[in-house]
């Protein structure tokens, strides 16, 4: 397990197990992930999609309070993997970090609540799972463009990208935090020490 570059964000590399039959993988344990961000997971939803090669989602985030944690997995397939610090007055505003996620080496990424999500399929049939720390709501959950230039995210070069409606019409960096949609780094911090708090 290693910080990203993106404070609260964590790389965690999983051990898998395999033989002839064929392979397991222990992809979550609720006292490891506790130990690494001082508090306990607490699981709201589990999200599961398949993209083609070339999907492109994200960045996404949620508002804090109470903001939506994420734990995500590829146990199938391979995509990259991209955490953005979105919360305004943080000393790594407008920072990233990726990581390669896939089946063949197994390794999860943590990102806490306030900061952004996205990530592109590599391969057809790629599958992410994610545990999240709040329902899906609406009124609370945005999007950055993944393609800001000012961003100015890692993304291959060999991939056509295919975009939801949604992330197309998504506002750049400086439109989202213009229209004060984006999470403060304060009400961030004050949410983590409420959480290593409870």
């Amino acid at each position: 397990m290693r910080e990203l570059a993106v404070p609260d964000s964590y790389v965690v590399d999983l051990v898998s197990h395999g033989d002839s039959r064929g392979r397991f993988t222990e992809w979550y344990r609720a006292d490891v992930m506790s130990r690494l961000v001082g508090h306990p997971l607490g699981l709201a939803q589990a999200n599961h999609s398949v993209s083609a090669r070339g999907a492109l989602r994200g960045v996404h985030f949620a508002l804090v309070p109470p903001g939506q944690a994420k734990y995500v997995y590829c146990p199938a397939g391979r995509v990259l993997d991209v955490v953005v610090d979105v919360r305004v007055g943080s000393p790594t505003f407008g920072t990233h970090d990726t990581v390669v996620l896939d089946s063949d080496q197994p390794r999860a990424v943590y990102l806490a609540e306030g900061l952004g999500h996205a990530f592109v399929s590599l391969a057809d049939g790629s599958s992410l799972t994610y545990l999240v720390s709040s329902a899906y709501d609406p009124e609370r959950e945005f999007g950055v463009h993944p393609l800001d230039p000012a961003l100015d995210l890692p993304w291959p070069d060999d991939v056509r990208f295919e975009l939801s409606a949604r992330d197309q019409a998504a506002p750049s960096l400086a439109e989202a935090q213009e229209r004060g949609i984006l999470p403060t780094y304060a009400a961030s911090t004050a949410r983590y020490a409420q959480l290593r708090g409870a």
